[in-house]
């Protein structure tokens, strides 16, 4: 299994200051429903998967979700958001283990 968390952000690579830039992000995570079977033990695999997904620019909380097992393994992410202003974008995600997976990437618009 790949490394759980291992976090990719794109942004344009040149931002106007008032653009509007659409972001992606990646994380690795086995997004496991609880439903599945092991093929070897034939029992289930248990539930593990990222519920709560928040993002950050410039301090500000500006996107919330929640999400369930329905998020496929891995699962990519992309949204709009508008520059006016230098500063971070940080995304967090959390899973339903307890475990907190973030990263921050500085926007610089021109």
């Amino acid at each position: 299994m790949p490394q759980i968390g291992r976090i990719k952000i794109r942004l344009p690579r040149t931002i106007r200051k008032g653009q509007v830039i659409a972001v992606k992000t990646l994380i690795t995570h086995p997004m496991e429903t609880g439903f599945r079977k092991d093929k070897a033990t034939k029992r289930k695999v248990p539930a593990f998967y990222i519920d709560d997904v928040s993002v950050y620019y410039g301090g500000t909380l500006i996107s919330h979700a929640k999400w369930t097992i329905a998020v496929s393994a891995n699962p990519f992410m992309s949204f709009y958001v508008k520059a006016d202003k230098e500063a971070p974008l940080k995304i967090v995600w959390k899973d339903i283990k307890g475990g907190v997976y973030e990263k921050t990437v500085q926007v610089k618009p021109r």
